[in-house]
């Protein structure tokens, strides 16, 4: 059976992350849950440490200062890399990821190198977004799908699974990506090294308590990235294809 390590940045979450840790417990009881705190001022790392004396299964990384959601990502990769974990899931500490939808993305990764929980799939939606903001998501996506040639509907989601082999071919080199862009990156990383990228449906809902670290302009900046990866790789570029870099779709 494969290890599982689900990840989850937090960074003053101290109101959700009780619950999300319950919940992702409950949906994978067996997974383990590393949650890499960027030195919240608001006491989430100490929430986290209780989590991890009382709970086995929990760990937590304290990191410094908050350097971006890529950059701990990053980190709790290495983490769980360095550990020798099979499988490693990115998801929220808002619980805007449902982790009731966890068994459905680890039975896709049993086929495919990377799996994302996908919003804009058949089956998927969004609950509680304003519609400007849902309409800035939808044309971002299109946006990302025309400039890099990438065939995947949710380039930008951020709950997904990777098998650990392909992860270390994909961060080969580094990775400069930190925040809203990071997770188009490792997509097309993903397709141009070959690997096979699913989509699952999920609903995605709004946060309910604490702040969103999203705005207009990080918005901005990773649109501006994705330009500036299209044209340093030729917009005339092909897109990937063949069996194995094909944006697969998992309906399950």
């Amino acid at each position: 059976m494969s290890t599982v390590l689900i990840i989850t940045p937090t960074y003053n979450e101290r109101d959700n992350l009780p619950g999300i840790v319950g919940r992702i417990r409950a949906a994978v009881p067996a997974a383990h849950v590393l949650v890499v705190d960027d030195n919240s001022p608001d006491g989430t790392g100490l929430i986290a440490d209780g989590l991890a004396v009382e709970l086995d299964g929990v760990h937590v990384l304290h990191r410094e200062r908050k350097q971006g959601l890529g950059a701990a990502y990053l980190a709790g990769f290495r983490w769980g890399l360095d550990r020798g974990f099979d499988v490693l899931v990115e998801i929220d500490a808002d619980g805007s990821h449902p982790p009731e939808r966890l068994p459905a993305l680890l039975h896709a990764a049993e086929r495919a190198d990377l799996v994302i929980g996908s919003r804009w799939v058949p089956g998927g939606r969004v609950a509680n977004w304003p519609r400007r903001r849902e309409l800035l998501s939808r044309l971002a996506n299109r946006y990302v799908r025309l400039v890099l040639r990438i065939p995947v509907a949710d380039a930008t989601g951020g709950f997904r699974a990777y098998r650990a082999a392909a992860l270390e071919k994909i961060l080969l080199g580094g990775v400069a990506s930190r925040g809203y862009c990071f997770q188009v990156d490792l997509t097309r990383r993903a397709l141009h090294r070959g690997f096979t990228v699913a989509e699952v449906p999920i609903t995605f809902v709004d946060r309910t308590a604490g702040a969103s670290k999203m705005s207009m302009w990080v918005l901005l900046e990773a649109l501006w990235r994705v330009t500036q990866w299209a044209l340093i790789t030729g917009t005339a570029q092909e897109a990937p294809s063949g069996p194995h870099t094909s944006g697969t779709l998992a309906r399950g």
